[in-house]
């Protein structure tokens, strides 16, 4: 397109220059004029020159930028392919590793790196509650410990729902998500005695289920179990920690009288539906009892009274009358 102007250029500037001399006046005039024309004509040469030579200058360039631009595109795939591969093989690896309790053992890792930068005394393992064993307990200054427990879970649903761009079918997800912490919170419950530990238990879970979580916090709560982000778990767990330590007697306190007050109701209950019965039974079973030894007592008497009167009919002074009389008693 340039190149096509510039040749009208020139052509309009040739058809000038004929113009020019076709007109010329005289010798001198004509001289000047050719000169002009010279100078026109090389000025105009010397520009079509620079022109072609930045033309191909600019022809280098985009050359260049655009093998810049193919390589840049030729890299990019290549390493959208790589990391292609390497999620797969991620998610492969997470796949087998994150089965069972390996996935579990995933979580621990997490808070136990958390963790680890607790005083020592601090946090035990592995701690005993009613024949089960908590992952995790921060010892309170009391000797109480503060259940913790790592819970790996929903993570089929989290890669689900990352993938899913659907409204209605992520809101579903979602449900799916805050169903199974809820069930993992359950779980967490077991590990709660009053006996032993705080009043309420701690859970952790990952952040991407934590951020998807809004009815089962209330859910959890319920059941006195407090769910806990796996990276914000140990600012958390310090405030409860600090919390538990310094107004954790008060709590028992309140415990102590619901739980004498259960236990009262309960022997209260005892009291008039299993011992009052038994005393009406014992008394029961006393009247009746002295209605047979009253029966006993009076069949034993007759059986006396008919002994002694068989006994004096057969003394000696009463022998005539004894063989006087029949077998059935009456005189013959």
């Amino acid at each position: 397109m340039t190149e096509l102007f510039l040749l009208v250029l020139l052509g309009a500037a040739v058809a000038a220059v004929i113009g020019l001399l076709s007109r010329r006046p005289g010798a001198g005039a004509d001289a000047d004029q050719s000169s002009a024309v010279r100078a026109e004509v090389a000025r105009l040469a010397d520009a079509l020159a620079r022109q072609d030579a930045d033309e191909r200058d600019l022809r280098g360039d985009m050359i260049r930028v655009r093998e810049l631009v193919e390589g840049l595109r030729s890299a990019a795939q290549a390493r959208a392919h790589v990391e292609e591969s390497v999620w797969d093989a991620v998610r492969r690896m997470e796949s087998v590793v994150a089965g069972g309790s390996a996935r579990g053992r995933a979580g621990e890792n997490l808070l136990e790196a958390s963790l680890s930068t607790l005083p020592a005394g601090m946090l035990v393992r592995d701690f005993a509650v009613g024949g089960r064993r908590v992952e995790f307990a921060l010892v309170l200054p009391d000797g109480r410990r503060l259940p913790v427990d790592s819970k790996w879970t929903a993570i089929r649903e989290l890669e689900a729902l990352e993938a899913e761009e659907d409204p209605d079918r992520r809101r579903v997800l979602c449900r799916r998500v805050e169903d199974e912490v809820v069930r993992r919170a359950r779980e967490v419950q077991a590990y709660i005695d009053p006996s032993l530990t705080t009043p309420f238990a701690v859970a952790c879970v990952p952040d991407a289920a934590f951020a998807v979580c809004r009815k089962a916090h209330g859910d959890a709560f319920a059941r006195r179990v407090v769910l806990v982000a796996h990276s914000s778990s140990l600012p958390i767990l310090l405030t409860l920690y600090a919390l538990a330590a310094r107004y954790g007697a008060v709590g028992d306190v309140d415990a102590c009288l619901s739980e004498l007050e259960t236990i009262m109701s309960s022997m209260e209950h005892t009291l008039e539906n299993k011992v009052a019965k038994a005393a009406t039974m014992l008394q029961n079973a006393a009247d009746e009892w002295r209605t047979h030894v009253g029966k006993a007592r009076g069949a034993v008497a007759r059986g006396r009274g008919t002994s002694a009167g068989e006994h004096r009919l057969s003394t000696p002074e009463n022998g005539l009358v004894t063989s006087e009389l029949g077998r059935n008693g009456t005189p013959r």
